[in-house]
């Protein structure tokens, strides 16, 4: 493991797989300030190191993914609108750094999940949970709101009835609602969640890493508005595939019966 933020954050690769770890269990891994720049220095390196094909992100014990914002910060941080201001500016590069990761992203989500922390979960690709998880945006208790890159992706994800339900009410939700409106992609026994996970990881590592890429940035296109669709940029990446070494190894393999090795170019 390699700390950053004073051993907030930790990074490890293996196997394909970059792990990234959310180390404040005593606070249920809240998210400092600090924390952000340790996220945008791993997601920096994992973008540049080919090794890595696909990103996992979890929070260190068992209680918690990320707990939220860590409140302790907030008389200082957040005490009114111009320090609102002042914490988005300090958390906005970290936050559109996970938005806009070019490799594929897993949450593995056990205990809570909630605020600004479910909007790091929501950023990520794919997001497998504990079945004793829980889910929620407490703003409307807290007397505060929520930016509209989160509720936005918030919409997209379950839908402006079950947005509201989850904004307005502040209310928990455990990991079969969560499933059930589209927020989570499976809910898993505690016990089996990490081998779950990694089993997920390690079958999008061993295909074709242009392809993946490819497929993740049509997604997102997908998911803009129309006029905003970059259509040159998706029809050069798919071209890309096909003048790879890995796409005829794709092809060799298959006629062959056996397992591709891809080598991302």
């Amino acid at each position: 493991m390699t700390a950053y933020a004073d051993g907030l954050m930790l990074s490890a690769i293996e196997d394909g797989i970059g792990l990234i770890t959310f180390n404040q269990p005593q606070k249920r891994n809240a998210m400092s300030v600090g924390m952000w720049d340790g996220l945008v220095q791993i997601l920096d390196e994992f973008e540049h190191d080919d090794a890595v094909r696909v990103v996992v992100l979890t929070g260190a014990g068992n209680r918690a993914f990320v707990s939220g914002a860590d409140v302790s910060q907030f008389e200082a941080t957040r005490s009114d609108a111009d320090a609102r201001r002042e914490y988005d500016r300090l958390t906005r590069d970290g936050r559109a750094r996970l938005a806009g990761f070019a490799k594929p992203t897993i949450a593995r989500i056990r205990g809570y999940c909630l605020g600004g922390g479910l909007g790091i979960a929501m950023q990520c690709d794919l997001r497998v949970a504990g079945v004793d998880s829980e889910f929620g945006f407490p703003g409307a208790r807290l007397g505060m709101a929520y930016g509209f890159d989160l509720v936005s992706k918030l919409v997209s994800l379950v839908g402006p009835a079950q947005a509201r339900m989850l904004l307005y009410t502040g209310q928990r939700i455990d990991s079969a609602e969560a499933q059930r409106i589209g927020l989570v992609n499976h809910v898993v026994e505690d016990a089996e969640l990490t081998e779950r996970v990694l089993d997920l990881a390690r079958s999008i590592a061993d295909n074709a890493p242009l392809s993946v890429h490819a497929m993740k940035l049509t997604v997102n296109e997908a998911a803009k508005d129309e006029n905003k669709r970059d259509h040159a940029t998706i029809d050069a990446i798919i071209d890309a595939c096909f003048d790879t070494e890995d796409f005829h190894e794709g092809r060799r393999a298959f006629l062959e019966k056996r397992m591709p090795q891809f080598r991302g170019w």
